[in-house]
C-alpha cells in the first residue's frame, strides 16, 4: 500500500473516532439535559478577589466535577455570554479534573465589572465517564473590608522565631480568614484557613528560620466567597 495512501486512511480514522466522540459527548447532554438528570459540580464558584495592597482585582472561576475528568465546560454570564468554554481536543486525554480560572487584572475596577457582572453563573459540562454536570453560582462586586496587622507590625524587623502569633483586628460580615506565610529562597510556606472569629495564628516551632525575610499576607473571605488580601514583610531576629 502506497504511504500517501496509507496515511489518508490513518487521519480519516482519526477523524472520524474525534467526531463519534464529540457527537458522543454532545448528545449525552442533550438527553440528560432533557430528562434532568445532570449532576452538580462537586465545585462550582465565582468570586471577586482583590490584593488591596497592589490594587488588582480579578475574577476567579473555580470548578470540579468528581472522580473523572472533565471533557467539555461551559460557563454563561447572567446577560447570556459565554466567558468560558472548553473541550478537550481528544477524549482519550481524560479531560481536566479541576479548573481554576483568573481574570485579567484592568486597571479599572469598573471595566472588569462590566466584563462581569453581578448575577447568577451558569455552569454545565460533562465528563469522561459519560456524567452530565450542572450547577449555578452567584457574583456579585462587594469585596470585604481588609485585615489590619497587630502582631508583627508591616515590615517589622528582628521579629523572634519563636512563639511567633500573627495578630490583626476583628471585622465584621467577615466568614473566615486566610493566613499566608511565604519564603520563596527556602521554598517554604503556610496557608492557614480560620473561622471568622479568629483574631490571631501561632506560627508552627521551627517553622522560622534566623536572620530571614517573610511574606504575610492575611485575607478576609465574605460568606459571597469574594476576598481581600494585606500583604506585608517582616524580618526575623539573627542568631545572637
Amino acid at each position: 500500500m502506497p504511504k500517501q495512501f496509507f496515511l489518508i486512511i490513518l487521519i480519516t480514522s482519526l477523524l472520524t473516532t474525534h467526531c463519534t466522540q464529540q457527537s458522543t459527548i454532545q448528545e449525552t447532554q442533550r438527553v440528560e439535559q432533557a430528562t434532568g438528570s445532570s449532576k452538580a459540580f462537586e465545585t462550582a464558584t465565582v468570586r471577586f478577589e482583590q490584593n488591596a495592597t497592589d490594587g488588582d482585582v480579578e475574577v476567579v472561576f473555580e470548578v470540579k466535577g468528581g472522580d473523572a475528568g472533565i471533557l467539555s465546560l461551559k460557563i454563561t454570564a447572567p446577560d447570556g455570554r459565554i466567558v468560558s468554554d472548553f473541550t478537550a481536543p481528544d477524549p482519550t486525554t481524560l479531560g481536566i479534573r479541576q479548573f481554576v480560572m483568573e481574570s485579567p487584572e484592568p486597571k479599572g475596577v469598573q471595566s472588569l465589572k462590566n466584563a462581569y457582572p453581578e448575577g447568577v453563573y451558569s455552569f454545565t459540562g460533562i465528563d469522561a465517564e459519560g456524567i452530565s454536570f450542572q450547577s449555578e453560582a452567584t457574583l456579585n462586586h462587594q469585596l470585604p473590608a481588609t485585615a489590619s496587622f497587630l502582631n508583627p507590625m508591616a515590615e517589622a524587623k528582628e521579629i523572634p522565631i519563636e512563639a511567633l502569633e500573627i495578630k490583626w483586628d476583628l471585622l465584621e460580615n467577615i466568614v473566615s480568614y486566610i493566613v499566608e506565610i511565604e519564603q520563596d529562597e527556602l521554598e517554604v510556606n503556610i496557608t492557614a484557613k480560620l473561622t471568622g472569629d479568629a483574631t490571631s495564628f501561632a506560627v508552627p516551632e521551627h517553622f522560622l528560620q534566623p536572620g530571614t525575610d517573610y511574606a504575610l499576607s492575611i485575607g478576609t473571605v465574605t460568606k459571597e466567597g469574594n476576598i481581600s488580601f494585606v500583604e506585608t514583610s517582616f524580618t526575623t531576629a539573627g542568631e545572637e
